[in-house]
């Protein structure tokens, strides 16, 4: 644990601005992603649809107007199926203005909104409203990688991926099934997850692309563990 600590808000316009212009640069938005199942038409959506959701949960907190995220998961799903199709200019055409809805909402969150509960969806309660602004920033960085379009987790400010990795190794820490492992960064960073049986070692990016995606490349154990589900 790096301690690391960063104000999101200083870096989701300039992710968002990296991911619309290689939205904008992709040949075709069919092409396969690091997400399972989704085109890059879909992870794009997904953005843009996560900003009008983010931008509802901050109305929730700000004017208890009590709106969830998503109606449904089922409508979640249908609206990124819906808006998939879509040419490389038409999604980023959305993704710039949801992005930009999002930003004219996301600086009402104050102090006294931190504990406001966050839904999903209707009783699907998932952390407070202090979280947003990284949730936001996690969500253009990260998808921005799925699109396996030359952007990777190597890109990100060096902050950046210390504070992924202070929350991905806390989150591991949560959960029953996680291995016990030290992680060992090449620049010098270790972060403990139960025991420390296993030394995981790797650069900081390779580190968070096994934690975050499963991605084995430049990350070396005898043996690699297994991931929980669900990563």
């Amino acid at each position: 644990m790096t301690g690391t600590r960063i104000d999101p808000a200083q870096y989701v316009d300039a992710h968002t601005a990296r991911l619309v212009a290689t939205t904008r640069a992709l040949p075709d938005a069919a092409g396969p992603t690091l997400c399972e199942g989704w085109t890059r038409g879909h992870v794009v959506t997904h953005v843009a649809r996560n900003a009008d959701g983010l931008a509802r949960l901050v109305r929730s907190a700000v004017d208890g107007t009590r709106e969830t995220m998503y109606a449904s998961r089922d409508q979640r799903n249908a609206d990124i199926d819906e808006g998939a199709g879509r040419t490389p200019a038409e999604l980023a055409d959305d993704l710039e203005r949801t992005a930009a809805e999002y930003a004219a909402e996301a600086p009402r969150l104050g102090p006294e909104h931190a504990g406001q509960a966050l839904e999903r969806t209707p009783g699907d309660v998932r952390g407070t409203a202090a979280d947003i602004p990284m949730m936001r920033l996690r969500e253009v960085t990260w998808h921005h990688v799925d699109l396996d379009a030359g952007f990777g987790f190597a890109d990100l400010e060096p902050e950046l991926l210390l504070a992924f990795l202070d929350e991905e190794a806390e989150r591991l820490r949560t959960l029953d099934d996680a291995p016990d492992v030290t992680l060992r960064s090449d620049e010098g960073e270790e972060w403990t997850v139960g025991l420390g049986t296993t030394s995981v070692t790797g650069s900081r990016a390779a580190l968070l692309g096994w934690l975050a995606r499963g991605l084995t490349d430049g990350v070396s154990a005898d043996p690699l563990p297994r991931l929980p589900d669900g990563r």
